[in-house]
């Protein structure tokens, strides 16, 4: 029972520092899309 509750919560741990990753890694190339596409005037 407890091997498993900690494998389940180790899998999850796991998949969030993914998502972390992944959201951050969209950010900056929406940041760098943004700094090399934008016009001067505004």
């Amino acid at each position: 029972m407890w091997k498993k509750l900690i494998i389940v919560a180790g899998v999850i741990g796991v998949a969030a520092i993914v998502a972390k990753k992944v959201r951050e890694a969209n950010e900056e190339r929406a940041l760098w899309h943004e700094a090399t596409t934008a016009s001067e005037v505004r």
